[in-house]
């Protein structure tokens, strides 16, 4: 594993060196085989007598370039700059067999400069469940930090009780948040703020330096794949829970992973995490939230754009936003994605889904059950037999009348094209996943790995990586919760 140092070297000015501190008795206790073969990462690299080597004694690779970084940001839309990697160590850079260059991050490293008096220990309850969701997400198509490995302990760590301490080892393009670019703008540091848009530049955004606007190409990159990042959550149902600046990418991917959660029943106003006294992060919220922390981040480039550009750029988010959420809703329908010119048919698709997002709200259905169903029983519609369907719903009548709309849609729109309906239900069941991250079944898992039993998490993680395949030796992870088991909120202890 040969590891560069671009951020430790060249940004030394706004780091500091500190190195990763053991925890008793670690253990790998999973490995990201898939992810490892992406990076050029032996398997025999991630053995914990190697790996713990290479962490943590003073010859180890890993530890010898090691560094926190600092910034700041705005926590519940207050601004706060005394923050950075608390517990969280950037080991470096590692070139994959592609070319491309992915940041290796520590997490639960210990105390460094910037953890405000706290342990700098991350526990396993939310080790597991960072590295279960950057799986799930990625494998929905949803741009994610991912884990490369899992190390347990037997480290005592206090939270709300005695935890048992974990690390991992993440991975993403960087670990440059919002919150960088907004410290060193608002603690008036115009060389280090200068210096860290250089160095985005050279290692992230070099397409910029084409441009005699790059400053602008850059942002409007940023305002672009956070807007495209923000529809892949709303579309499958995915609530972030704390969209602070400083736990929002650059790089438009979902990452600090917190008390997140996919819905179940569809209540738009969701709000999973249960310190959002407020319901500022609540899911429906999660659009304009997106845009407010953005305008947040264009403060940092008024040094080298005029206002009016920044408005110019930022008017582009929600027309962004609200395209890649439509397609991704015509397709999670099964209504035809390519541009149609008649406005007529164009009203009736954002009329179906329309009314079929409001069924789903008005009988707080299971979001995800609702969509694999449909998707499953696609034909029946073809046959008008509506039952098969409706009968999965409280208000019946309404839903067969949906239906009958859709099927007049959808012959339709097939007539526009060589598709038919057993193509559209395949095409349907590649994009509406059958296994879905839910909160309690996470716990589940969460409960057996610290009796140090992996083979759940293991089996899980099984269908959260393919997530549209059947499984049928697996299938109790598709049933949707228990009432009691339903919309379970999360605080933001970690």
């Amino acid at each position: 594993m040969q590891l560069f140092h671009n951020y430790a070297t060249e940004l030394s000015a706004i780091s500091s060196q500190v190195k990763p501190f053991p925890v008793t008795q670690a253990r790998v206790a999973m490995r990201n085989e898939a992810l490892s073969a992406e990076l050029g990462i032996g398997s025999d690299e991630l053995e914990t007598d190697a790996l713990l080597m290479a962490l943590f004694s003073e010859s180890g690779t890993l530890q010898e370039n090691s560094i926190a970084q600092k910034y700041g940001g705005h926590q519940f839309g207050q601004w706060n700059p005394n923050l950075g990697d608390g517990r969280g160590l950037l080991l470096g850079e590692i070139k994959a067999p592609s070319g491309s260059f992915w940041d290796l991050h520590l997490k639960g490293a210990g105390p460094t400069p910037y953890s405000r008096h706290a342990d700098g220990r991350a526990v396993l309850r939310s080790t597991i469940r960072e590295y279960l969701a950057g799986e799930a997400l990625h494998a929905l198509g949803i741009p994610s930090s991912r884990s490369l490995c899992l190390l347990t302990s037997k480290e005592p760590v206090q939270r709300e009780q005695i935890e048992r301490g974990a690390m991992m080892i993440r991975t993403c393009k960087s670990h440059i948040r919002f919150g960088h670019f907004e410290y060193f703008h608002h603690s008036n540091q115009p060389q280090q703020l200068e210096a860290l848009f250089n160095y985005s530049f050279k290692h992230h955004f070099p397409q910029c330096l084409d441009s005699s606007t790059p400053h602008k190409e850059m942002f409007q990159s940023v305002v672009t794949s956070t807007a495209l990042m923000i529809a892949k959550w709303q579309a499958f149902g995915f609530n972030h829970g704390v969209m602070n600046t400083d736990n929002m990418s650059i790089h438009g991917i979902t990452f600090d992973y917190g008390p997140y959660a996919f819905l179940d029943d569809f209540i738009p106003e969701y709000v999973c995490n249960r310190s959002d006294h407020s319901g500022r992060y609540a899911f429906d919220q999660q659009p304009s939230i997106g845009l407010w922390n953005l305008n947040a981040l264009a403060h940092a480039f008024t040094p080298f754009m005029e206002i009016e550009e920044l408005k110019s750029v930022l008017m582009t988010y929600e027309v962004t936003l609200i395209t890649e959420y439509q397609r991704l809703m015509k397709q999670r329908l099964g209504l035809r994605e390519h541009q149609i010119s008649d406005p007529q048919l164009v009203s009736e698709i954002d009329l179906l889904i329309g009314e079929w997002m409001n069924i789903l709200k008005d009988e707080k259905a299971d979001f995800h059950q609702s969509f694999r169903i449909l998707s499953e029983q696609l034909l029946s519609i073809e046959s008008r037999d509506f039952n098969s369907i409706a009968d999965n719903f409280i208000n019946a009548d309404r839903v067969r009348h949906w239906c009958v709309n859709y099927h007049e849609l959808q012959q339709n729109l097939l007539s526009l094209s060589n598709s038919t309906w057993v193509e559209v239900q395949q095409k349907m069941l590649r994009v509406n996943p059958k296994y879905v991250l839910r909160n309690h079944l996470a716990q589940e898992v969460i409960a057996a790995a610290e009796q140090d039993d992996f083979s759940l998490c293991e089996a899980y993680l099984k269908v959260l990586t393919s997530p549209f395949d059947e499984h049928p030796d697996l299938a109790r992870f598709s049933k949707p919760p228990a009432s009691q088991d339903k919309g379970i909120a999360l605080s933001c202890s970690s």
